[in-house]
């Protein structure tokens, strides 16, 4: 009787240590992503018995190589709803033309009542922005960039406007191509000695 025990617990200890090993394979194999919870919002409703309360999270997911989602998961529980707005983030990611470690050019997005104004600037700027707006532009890769954020407040709608500027980035090459001028034509000035829109 007692070996037949210690061979049960045997076999269960090295099936939770194939289990765990599976995880962690699974884990190593997908990409790592830089996440960032912006905002956390909670809503009563009150019912015969009090209160009942649920949670709505913006969260922004990036590789911090130009490609940047934003999602929005709803839940009775703080995490579930992470959870749910990361799946949603993941799922919407998109590619945005980013020139180095700054922007291409000046552009202004509105979503909403909210209005974003992002501008290039030189090496060692650093991202001036706050809120919302930083988390998006880090997690796009974005390291040296200038930002006012207009009109509204609403943290959701800074967000998707801030990904919407991006988004109406365009490529430096392509557009110099159309124009039919050199790419250090359209650079700013600081990167104009480089002449090269990388």
């Amino acid at each position: 009787m007692a070996e037949e025990r210690e061979n049960r617990s045997r076999g269960r200890g090295r099936g939770r240590g194939r289990d765990g090993e599976r995880q962690r394979e699974q884990e190593q194999e997908g990409p790592s992503y830089d996440e960032r919870v912006v905002d956390i919002g909670r809503t009563a409703k009150v019912v015969k018995g009090g209160r009942r309360f649920s949670f709505r999270a913006v969260v922004v997911v990036g590789d911090n190589k130009g490609v940047v989602g934003v999602g929005v998961g709803k839940s009775r529980e703080v995490p579930d709803a992470v959870r749910k707005g990361t799946e949603q983030a993941r799922k919407a990611m998109k590619h945005v033309f980013i020139s180095g470690n700054t922007i291409p050019h000046p552009v202004t997005a509105k979503y909403g009542a909210s209005q974003v104004m992002l501008k290039p600037a030189t090496p060692g700027t650093g991202v001036i922005a706050g809120g919302g707006v930083r988390a998006v532009l880090e997690c796009a890769g974005v390291h040296d960039v200038l930002t006012k954020s207009l009109g509204s407040s609403n943290k959701l709608n800074v967000v998707r406007a801030t990904l919407l500027a991006l988004s109406e980035m365009k490529n430096v090459e392509v557009e110099s191509k159309k124009r039919g001028k050199a790419t250090g034509d359209l650079l700013p000035p600081w990167r104009k000695n480089n002449g090269s829109a990388n």
